[in-house]
């Protein structure tokens, strides 16, 4: 009789960017070849449960439109004609480019790009060694991150907070800002489990109705960028009620009767103007937080996508302070747990060679820089030679329209290391093949939760697939760089990394397979003093000096409200643009990862944009119509979908699809703006005025 083969289990993290970073068990099928992947149970933040996308990775990493051997362009940019080479070729051309442009114009002509393709360590990170080891021009980060993480350090001097494993432990689970289900799912885990086991009740705080908020007992849909006025309306009801906690305030923040004063006048009223919120839901909101001790407010990216986003996110951060809610388990306001890893990554990023004397260029900006402008390029040279890693920046930077232009420029020589021909791909003058996590060694740790997990390699590469780390070494040979981390596998900067930073060795994390780092619960609910000299949370910060990733002041920064507020800086509607953009994340994409995949594009559809049907009414448009979007920054055609889950004058188009998928190849983008924003600079994707009409 024929028994099944036992199919081999293989460990290892979910390397995409998102909060979660899920620890994953993938099937083994053979020595190329993947079946299911599921959660670990054996984490107890993961505790199981994953994305679709993810669960679905066999579609993808087997796909067969995935890059299987290195490209060099033969027809004009863009045009998709390239002809297979072999890898000594593609980087001898890269080195080639990369000496010619720093002959011509000085090393920081060369601009090394890069983001969260992977968030692994190793062969995220590793792209900074070449960099400063050629003296290249270093990027500044501000896509994703910098206005919700400047808003909650302003508060607590620390991005730390609260075990996010908690939230199983709360009364009442406030989801401010993320649409969790389709972007960490592992928050709905927890708060799940809270409604279960503890009865407690979830809010949820956003600009539509997504899959989140239908899973809500509290459902708080407000304008985009309004979310400080509907904070500080709280704190003005707490006060008023005497529901703060003025004990914890005279003890742990730095000027509690000047913030009560503040707030005498942003009362329920005055927030409903401005959020479009009833009074009632307001007064209901913040009563149940001012009677639930065990209030956990789990603060997401959302609060980074708008112009006044740092100001909102130190306001909703600071009704945690006013109500009390740190002291106790299951409550407080938590965003990410960076703060807690301290990870020497000097090998890996061969920060002894960094020259702070060598420009940051603006991520964001990239249009700007590619297409010349001065202030952009900081008064230095103009790029003329890229290698791009982990990102898609023709598909997902803001201001696509410059930043195609600045793509096709004929002078300008980009080598794109991917997985599948993308839109910044077909750009480039050399693409390599790249490895899936799946694929090489890596290391990872969480944002959204408190482990370090290892990624090793279980399967081989299609084709001539290779990872990052290869690029690098191969690269930093041909063109004479010395390092020690150029000499370093994979396994050995890992086994480095773990070692000089307290977390053990390589072989004792592959034997754990993950590092629980949780600190004590004193010091995670700030019990033993807030971050800053004092050990008060900040209600009056000084913005220009919040310990917060930077390069110096940008965008309007002197005019930052002392006090939290509600901050009008947001592209307000007007006469000609009537209606305000969002653009969240699609639940079966991640940015532009896993739109190639057929069954995400199934989902998702054709772009579509959301709007109210009294809106369409007024406007004569009827649902299915092919309409255009249009700002300063281009225009847009999609379908239209009626739908009364947003306010009158949002409209909401989920997800960054290729932007072939829209007619004349120009994808949402081309609406988004770059500008700085204060106080640390950031781009304000969910922050647009457009005007809308029948295409």
């Amino acid at each position: 009789m024929n028994r099944p083969v036992p199919v081999r289990i293989g460990h290892s993290a979910c390397p995409h960017d998102c909060p979660s970073t899920c620890a994953l068990d993938v099937e083994i099928l053979d020595e190329r070849t993947i079946g299911r992947v599921r959660g670990s149970e054996d984490m107890d933040y993961t505790a199981g449960v994953i994305c679709a996308k993810v669960a679905r990775y066999a579609e993808r990493i087997h796909h067969p439109d995935r890059l299987t051997v290195p490209l060099i362009r033969t027809g004009p940019k863009g045009s998709g004609q390239f002809r297979p080479v072999s890898w000594d070729e593609a980087l001898d051309r890269i080195a080639e480019a990369f000496v010619a442009a720093t002959a011509q114009h000085g090393s920081e002509a060369v601009w090394p790009y890069y983001y969260a393709g992977t968030m692994g360590l190793v062969q995220r990170d590793g792209i900074h060694r070449l960099r400063h080891a050629g003296r290249y021009s270093n990027q500044f980060d501000t896509i994703c991150t910098n206005m919700a993480w400047t808003g909650y350090i302003a508060g607590t001097g620390r991005l730390a907070g609260p075990d996010p494993r908690e939230m199983a432990k709360s009364d009442f689970v406030v989801i401010w800002g993320t649409n969790a289900v389709a972007t960490q799912v592992n928050v709905m885990t927890h708060a799940i489990r809270a409604r279960k086991e503890r009865g407690a009740k979830i809010a949820v705080v956003d600009v539509y109705r997504n899959a989140t908020m239908e899973q809500a007992d509290m459902a708080l849909l407000l304008r985009p960028g309004t979310d400080g006025a509907l904070a500080c309306a709280v704190m003005h009801v707490l006060f008023r009620d005497n529901l703060a906690d003025r004990a914890y305030l005279a003890q742990y923040s730095d000027v509690p009767a000047e913030l009560e004063a503040h707030l005498a006048t942003r009362t329920p009223e005055w927030a409903a103007a401005i959020t479009g919120l009833s009074v009632a839901e307001i007064e209901a909101f913040a009563r149940a937080i001012g009677t639930t001790k065990r209030t956990f407010l789990r603060l997401g990216y959302g609060f980074a996508r708008q112009r006044n986003g740092v100001v909102a996110m130190h306001a909703a951060a600071s009704i945690a302070t006013v109500a009390g809610l740190w002291p106790h388990e299951g409550g407080g306001a938590f965003h990410n747990n960076g703060a807690i890893y301290h990870l020497d990554k000097t090998l890996i990023e061969g920060a002894d060679l960094k020259d702070r004397s060598i420009r940051n260029l603006d991520q964001s900006r990239i249009g700007a820089i590619l297409t010349g402008d001065a202030q952009a390029l900081r008064g230095g040279p103009p790029v003329t030679a890229m290698l791009v890693q982990n990102t898609n920046p023709v598909n997902v930077a803001p201001e696509q329209r410059l930043v195609r232009q600045g793509f096709a420029r004929e002078d300008l020589f980009v080598a794109v290391h991917e997985q599948f021909m993308t839109d910044t791909a077909r750009m480039a003058d050399v693409v390599l093949p790249a490895t899936m996590f799946l694929e090489h060694d890596d290391i990872y740790r969480g944002g959204g939760h408190q482990f370090i997990l290892l990624g090793p390699k279980l399967v081989e590469a299609p084709g001539e697939a290779r990872e990052n780390h290869f690029v690098h070494v191969e690269l930093a040979r041909r063109l004479g760089f010395e390092h020690r981390g150029f000499r370093m596998s994979p396994r050995e900067h890992i086994d480095w990394l773990l070692s000089h930073s307290g977390w053990g060795t390589l072989a004792e994390l592959e034997e754990k397979r993950f590092i629980d780092c949780q600190p004590e619960f004193e010091r995670a609910h700030y019990l033993d003093g807030f971050g800053h000299p004092d050990g008060k949370f900040r209600f009056k910060p000084d913005w220009t000096r919040v310990k917060a990733p930077n390069d110096g002041p940008m965008g309007p920064h002197g005019d930052l409200p002392a006090l939290p507020d509600h901050w009008a800086v947001i592209e307000a509607a007007d006469e000609v643009h009537p209606f305000r953009l969002v653009t969240p994340p699609a639940r079966s994409y991640l940015n532009s990862t896993f739109a190639e995949t057929p069954s995400g594009r199934k989902r998702e559809g054709a772009p579509a944009v959301l709007m109210h049907p009294d809106d369409a009414a007024r406007l004569g448009l009827a649902a299915g119509v092919r309409v255009r979007l249009g700002n300063p920054r281009g225009e847009v055609v999609l379908a239209l979908k009626l739908f009364d889950g947003v306010q009158p004058g949002v409209l909401v188009t989920e997800g960054i699809q290729p932007n072939a998928a829209f007619e004349g190849g120009e994808g949402i983008n081309t609406l988004t703006g770059a500008d700085p924003v204060a106080p640390f600079g950031g781009a304000a994707f969910h922050d647009n005025k457009v005007w809308i009409r029948a295409a």
